[in-house]
C-alpha cells in the first residue's frame, strides 16, 4: 500500500528563532571581515598623500630628464613680420621728378634653424638628467618600502591593543569571579573582609586599565583608518598556535652586504656624488668653445616698391644660407674658475655624505638584525614564562582552596599570566615588524614579505575584540577542597 507524502508543517517559533539568528550571525561576520596586510598595503597606496607626492615627483624627474635632451637636439624657429614706413624728403633745391614723401611695405617670414655639434656642457647636463631619474627612483623604492613598514606598524599597533583590551576584560572578569568568592566566603565566615576589599581594589584597577585600553584601541584604529583611507578597519589577527618565521640568512654580515648593495638611501648618496662629479666637468666646459650648425631662409616681399625711385614695382627677395659658427670664450672675470671651485668643494660634500649615508646603513642594518635576534629570544623566555604562570596560578589556585594561600596571591598569579600573555603577542608583533624593518634596513623589502605575514593570520568569523576568553576561575567547596588537600600531602 502506497503511502501518502506527509503534510508540510511550519516551521516552529523555537526554529524560527534559530533561524533568525543563523543569518544575523552570518552578517555580522560579513561586516567583521578582517583584511590581511597585504590587503591595507594595496589601498593605502591608492590613498596615502605622501606616496602620492613621491610618485609626482618621480613623473616630473622623468620630465627634467626630457628636458636636458633637448640641448643635444636641433632647434628650428619660424618668424613673420610687417613694416610700414614713411618717409619725407627735404632738400634745399627742388628736384623734378621726385617726391617729397615714400610711403614703403615690408613683409618677410624666415625659418631658421640651429643643431649644436660640440657643446660638451650640454652633454653633461643631459647625464645629470638621467642620473636624476635614477635618483626619484631610488626615492620612490625607500617611499614604497616605507609605506610598507607605517601599515605594518599601525596593523600591529592595532593588533596588540585589542590583545591590550581582551586582557583586561578576561582580568576583570576572573577577578569578578574572585570577588563574588571572595564575599561568599566571607558570608558564611571562612574568610575576612580583607580578601573582598583587596578584590574590590583590583576590580577597580582593572576597570581603569579596560578603559584605557579601549581609548588607546579607538586611537589606534584611527591612526590605521588614516594610513588606508576606510574607516573601521579591522585587521585579520595572527594564527593561533603561532610559529615565527626564522631570519634567513641568519648571518649579520650577509644583511650588511645586502644593505651596501641595494640600500635606496646610499644609491641616492651614490648618484648625488655622480652628479657632483658632474657639475665640476661641466664648469670646467666653460673654458671650451662651442661649435653649431646654423641654416636659414629668408623671404623678404616689398609691395610699395623700395624706398628709393630705382625700384619702384613691387618685388621680393628669397635668401638662404648655412654655415657652422664656433663661439670661444676668453674672458669672464673669473667666473669659470670660482664656478670650479665651488663645484669640487660641493663634490667632496658629497663624498663625505655617501660616507655617512654607508656608516648610517651599516648601523641601521646591524642594530635590525641584533632588535630581531632578541625579539625572538624575548619570545622563547616569555612563553617559558607564560607556561611557569599558569603552574604558579594552578598552584596558587589550590592552595587557597586548602587553605595556605590568601586571596590576593591569586589575583596577583591571575595578573601576572595575563600580564604575561599580553607580553607575549606584543614580542611577537615586534619580532614579525622588526622582520620587515629589517629587510627594508637592507633595502629588499617587498610584498613577498607582506605575504609571509598573510601566511601567519587567520581570518575570524566575528571581530577579535569581541571575542570572550575564558576566565580564570577557582572552585570552591569541601567536595573540591578535599582531593586538593590530598594531592598536597602526596
Amino acid at each position: 500500500m502506497t503511502k501518502l507524502p506527509r503534510p508540510l508543517q511550519a516551521p516552529s517559533a523555537h526554529a524560527l528563532r534559530a533561524i533568525s539568528l543563523g543569518v544575523l550571525l552570518a552578517w555580522a561576520g560579513a561586516q567583521t571581515q578582517a583584511q590581511t596586510l597585504s590587503e591595507l598595503v594595496a589601498q593605502a597606496r591608492g590613498y596615502d598623500a605622501s606616496w602620492q607626492a613621491q610618485q609626482a615627483d618621480a613623473r616630473a624627474a622623468a620630465s627634467r630628464a626630457d628636458q636636458a635632451l633637448s640641448g643635444l637636439l636641433p632647434n628650428v624657429g619660424l618668424s613673420a613680420g610687417a613694416n610700414r614706413t614713411h618717409v619725407d624728403i627735404h632738400t634745399s633745391v627742388p628736384i623734378p621728378g621726385m617726391a617729397s614723401s615714400f610711403n614703403n611695405t615690408q613683409q618677410n617670414v624666415q625659418l631658421s634653424a640651429q643643431q649644436p655639434l660640440y657643446r660638451p656642457a650640454n652633454k653633461i647636463a643631459y647625464e645629470q638628467g638621467q642620473r636624476g631619474v635614477d635618483v626619484a627612483q631610488a626615492q620612490l623604492d625607500a617611499a614604497a618600502q616605507n609605506l610598507i613598514v607605517r601599515v605594518s606598524q599601525a596593523y600591529f599597533d592595532v593588533l596588540a591593543a585589542q590583545d591590550s583590551v581582551q586582557v583586561a576584560q578576561s582580568q576583570k572578569q576572573a577577578i569578578s569571579t574572585q570577588l563574588e568568592m571572595a564575599k561568599r566566603n566571607f558570608e558564611v565566615g571562612t574568610a575576612t573582609i580583607t580578601d573582598s576589599r583587596e578584590a574590590q581594589s583590583r576590580f577597580d584597577l582593572v576597570t581603569a586599565q579596560e578603559i584605557a585600553a579601549q581609548n588607546d584601541l579607538q586611537v589606534k584604529r584611527v591612526a590605521l583608518d588614516q594610513l588606508v583611507g576606510r574607516v573601521g578597519i579591522q585587521p585579520t589577527p595572527l594564527a593561533a598556535p603561532l610559529t615565527l618565521p626564522r631570519v634567513e640568512p641568519d648571518n649579520m654580515q650577509d644583511w650588511v652586504d645586502k644593505a651596501l648593495a641595494a640600500q635606496p638611501q646610499l644609491r641616492q648618496a651614490q648618484l648625488a656624488l655622480d652628479i657632483a662629479r658632474l657639475d665640476t666637468q661641466k664648469a670646467e666646459a666653460g673654458h671650451k668653445p662651442t661649435v653649431d650648425l646654423q641654416a636659414g631662409y629668408v623671404v623678404n616681399r616689398y609691395p610699395n616698391g623700395s624706398m628709393t625711385p630705382s625700384i619702384p614695382l613691387s618685388y621680393r627677395t628669397n635668401a638662404a644660407q648655412i654655415g657652422v659658427v664656433m663661439n670661444m670664450p676668453l674672458f669672464a672675470g673669473f667666473a669659470v674658475q670660482n664656478r670650479i671651485r665651488e663645484t669640487v668643494a660641493l663634490e667632496e660634500k658629497a663624498r663625505a655624505q655617501l660616507d655617512d649615508a654607508r656608516r648610517s646603513v651599516e648601523q641601521a642594518t646591524r642594530t635590525a638584525f641584533l632588535g630581531v635576534q632578541s625579539g625572538q629570544a624575548q619570545v622563547k623566555a616569555l612563553e617559558a614564562a607564560l607556561a611557569s604562570s599558569q603552574s604558579a596560578l594552578e598552584a596558587n589556585k589550590m592552595g587557597y582552596e586548602v587553605g595556605v594561600r590568601i586571596n590576593i596571591d591569586v589575583l596577583n598569579a591571575q595578573s601576572q599570566v595575563y600580564q604575561t600573555e599580553r607580553d607575549l603577542a606584543n614580542a611577537r608583533y615586534q619580532v614579525l615588524l622588526g622582520q620587515l624593518k629589517l629587510r627594508q634596513a637592507a633595502g629588499v623589502l617587498s610584498d613577498d614579505d607582506l605575504r609571509m605575514i598573510d601566511a601567519l593570520t587567520r581570518t575570524p568569523s566575528i571581530a577579535p575584540a569581541a571575542a570572550a576568553r575564558p576566565a580564570v576561575t577557582v572552585t570552591s567547596g569541601m567536595a573540591a577542597a578535599k582531593p586538593a588537600a590530598r594531592s598536597l600531602k602526596r
